[in-house]
């Protein structure tokens, strides 16, 4: 498994941008192949969107889904793309993969 992890400054309600992922990006996402998990995380400013893949390609191809999901649904000024990072899934208790367990 994947993941994809991308980091905004945010000016605004972090409860209201999560409402909107909620209503309108996760479906996008669960309705791409692949998808396992999506999480977001507000902290002084910022907002980091976690979300999980069964590969590197899709996770990889749900940058372009998020950043025209952000486009069209957030104001201008309010968001700001600081990084995106992928991947692999070294351990995670949520999903079941213990270490070693992958191949590396």
């Amino acid at each position: 498994m994947h993941a994809r992890m991308a980091r905004y400054t945010f000016i605004g309600d972090p409860q209201e941008l999560a409402r909107k992922a909620e209503d309108s990006m996760l479906p996008l996402f669960e309705a791409a192949p692949g998808f396992k998990g999506y999480s977001i995380t507000s902290s002084q400013g910022e907002i980091i969107s976690f979300s999980i893949w069964e590969t590197a390609e899709q996770a990889e191809a749900a940058n372009a889904v998020s950043r025209d999901w952000v486009a069209d649904n957030v104001g201008v000024g309010q968001i700001e793309l600081k990084e995106t990072r992928g991947g692999e899934i070294l351990l995670s208790t949520a999903l079941g993969v213990a270490a070693g367990s992958v191949a590396g």
